[in-house]
């Protein structure tokens, strides 16, 4: 069978998988918007995880019973089963840490490697206009070599101008050789934006690390570490339609020491780790890049409408969000805001017109957004039919 050309060939696959979402199809009066926040679950992973708790349910590496060895193959098959979505080319050399989410993901790579690699007079970049999860824990892993007498220099992650986009021509004139980590986002929480990581690489060189965040991008689209040519991977697997407290890092093994967790490693979150794998093999099955260009589609469709009521901003790069922009890919992520109404109160009415968004600041770093906004956030489940409703209720508000 040939592969969908256009939106109106994916309506019938998209209104196939739609319907395994139970808590979707059982709030039709509802429109869940806010999947940058949490997605919802398909069927598949209910099931996965109702069968492991009735079947299976023990700890791992502990026990030699067959429960216990049961779970013990299921987080090492887990383990390879996330080396293969990431597209790794050398599994045999990577390693794969589960965590209960990106914020841990981040922080367990600040705290028990990055001191291990750098040196006196190192400089690291850090993006201070992304999520506070990949802005914290590389600055308290500065401070506390600093207690240690080492005295690493925090380069900001340069930006373009009222776009959200890092300038990747300031971010080559600024590293040097003394730059060596890169603290960087996949896909921005905010603004929506593919990040164009590939470009960071040829800005600071074959040397430097880099670590990437991809809340927003695992499960979203396709994502190739062969392609992208980063170190470490961090993601969340309730963003990827897993259980919350479940994610991963994906670590290399090639540039600097081995990616080694420090401290005891404690029972894992087996029912976590067994509704990643049955997620991962659904979005395999659905086709993660029909994913994305079902919800790419989505956000072009309510932001060409944003632009036609005068009431409204949208915040990112304003050159792509024309639905044919060759600028820039917008993922399914489009945050506004009114001109006159607050974004709590905006949030408010939309909900009481059966909309679900995040009104706030949206975790972002002292150099993002001063003012609140409304994030919509999309995914598979999500419809042409919603987006319209939605901007029918925003027009009223103009």
């Amino acid at each position: 069978m040939s592969a969908p050309t256009t939106r109106e060939d994916l309506r019938p696959w998209q209104q196939a998988l739609r319907e395994e979402f139970p808590i979707v199809t059982g709030h039709p009066e509802l429109a869940y918007l806010d999947s940058a926040a949490t997605a919802q679950k398909p069927q598949a992973v209910l099931d996965a995880v109702q069968t492991y708790l009735t079947s299976s349910n023990a700890n791992a590496a502990r026990g030699t019973y067959t429960w216990a060895n049961r779970t013990t193959e299921l987080v090492e098959r887990t383990r390879e089963r996330v080396a293969r979505f990431l597209g790794d080319s050398r599994p045999e050399r990577s390693a794969v840490h589960f965590t209960s989410g990106t914020t841990e993901g981040l922080r367990i790579v600040a705290r028990d490697w990055l001191p291990g690699f750098l040196r006196d007079g190192d400089e690291i970049v850090v993006p201070d206009a992304d999520h506070q999860a990949n802005i914290t824990p590389w600055l308290e892993a500065r401070e506390s070599l600093a207690r240690e007498g080492v005295h690493v220099r925090v380069v900001p992650m340069p930006y373009q101008n009222g776009s959200g986009d890092y300038d990747h021509r300031a971010l080559a004139e600024r590293a040097g050789p003394r730059t060596r980590f890169v603290a960087t986002t996949h896909v921005h929480h905010v603004y929506g934006g593919d990040m164009n990581v590939q470009r960071i690489r040829e800005a600071v060189g074959p040397d430097a690390v880099i670590c990437l965040d991809a809340a927003q991008s695992v499960g979203h689209l396709p994502v190739s570490v062969a392609e992208l040519d980063v170190d470490f991977v961090v993601f969340s697997g309730h963003k990827a339609l897993a259980l919350p407290g479940s994610g991963a890092v994906w670590a290399r093994q090639a540039r600097g020491p081995a990616f080694v967790p420090g401290g005891w490693s404690g029972t894992p979150n087996t029912v976590g780790i067994a509704s990643l794998e049955a997620a991962l093999d659904w979005l395999d099955a659905a086709g993660v890049g029909r994913i994305e260009r079902w919800t790419a589609g989505l956000a072009a469709r309510l932001t060409e409408g944003l632009r036609r009521l005068d009431a409204y901003e949208i915040l990112g790069c304003p050159l792509s969000l024309a639905a044919d922009s060759d600028v820039q890919r917008r993922q399914g992520i489009v945050t506004l805001r009114h001109r006159a109404i607050d974004s709590g109160d905006l949030g408010f009415i939309l909900f009481s017109h059966g909309f679900m968004v995040r009104s706030d600041h949206h975790c972002q770093g002292d150099a993002g957004e001063k003012t609140g906004s409304v994030r919509v956030s999309l995914h598979v489940y999500n419809t042409d039919e919603e987006i319209d409703r939605m901007l029918s209720a925003l027009a009223s508000l103009q």
